[in-house]
């Protein structure tokens, strides 16, 4: 499938090609690249919010965060995975690419040995405004993961880092026998900080997922102690989780002060559609 046929219309499902930097279909509905670079495939009627997706204050925390590799083992696995289970892939797509932080390294990774084409999706502007202008080899689309702007059978492998999604949308635009990585919390992720919110903490399930349309080829828990005792760091941490809006001020100030540690526990899963 040639590159400019991966994207469909968000409004007639039409496909759309590029002439200079515009996206068009044959009813004429447009799409603009920005400046940046990225495409806005979220009609006004899907927004659901002004800013739909994380806001800028968290997008900013997270992108300095993981741009000091406190997830780079995350990263590496799911790298590893996918040499391990999609090395021939060559069109792939991370679903809630976020800023672009395991976009790019898995693009890095799987292009020196093939050519991997990877495009990047999310709802939130703020977020590929930044991920387009530092990451040129990655296309990326705004748009949201329960209707996805792409053609049946597009992608042999995908990705999905904590991102919510439809299972049938998943299968959809992926081929048969197409890879499906996804990382998401596990049981013990994150839970000194449940202990200072929660009289009584619960831990995340930890049951293997199960996806309509695929078959579960493998699952691991990346476990670690996470330490962190640079103050803008802590701050990072904080205010790019839902924690920030549950912990008090003091607690905040505490932790700031005194130096974090807490458990990361990941729970990664490999699937193939069947």
């Amino acid at each position: 499938m040639e590159e400019k046929m991966n994207y469909l219309c968000p409004i007639c499902k039409q496909p759309l090609l590029l002439q200079e930097k515009t996206w068009s279909c044959l009813s004429n509905h447009r799409f603009d690249c920005a400046k940046e670079g990225y495409v806005n495939l979220l009609p006004v009627q899907n927004k659901g919010s002004k800013d739909p997706g994380d806001n800028k204050e968290m997008m900013f925390a997270r992108r300095e965060f993981l741009n000091k590799g406190h997830y780079q083992g995350l990263s590496d696995r799911i790298n590893t995975l996918a040499k391990t289970y999609a090395k021939a892939a060559k069109n792939g797509l991370d679903i809630g690419c976020g800023e672009g932080y395991y976009s790019h390294r898995l693009q890095e990774c799987l292009s020196t040995s093939n050519e991997f084409k990877l495009k990047g999706l999310d709802i939130s502007k703020s977020a590929l405004k930044y991920a387009s202008k530092r990451y040129k080899a990655i296309d990326f689309c705004v748009a949201s993961a329960f209707e996805m702007p792409f053609a049946d059978n597009c992608f042999d492998l995908m990705l999905r880092v904590y991102a919510p999604s439809l299972d049938e949308e998943l299968r959809r635009v992926v081929k048969t026998d197409g890879i499906l990585i996804t990382a998401s919390a596990g049981e013990q992720h994150h839970f000194a900080l449940k202990q200072l919110i929660y009289a009584e903490p619960k831990p995340h399930m930890s049951e293997s997922s199960q996806i309509q349309g695929f078959e579960l080829l493998h699952r691991e828990n990346l476990e670690s102690l996470m330490v962190l005792e640079d103050e803008s760091d802590i701050t990072h941490f904080l205010n790019m989780t839902p924690y920030s809006w549950k912990l008090t001020d003091e607690q905040k100030s505490q932790l700031v002060q005194e130096g974090l540690k807490c458990e990361l526990d990941f729970k990664i899963e490999v699937f193939k559609a069947i």
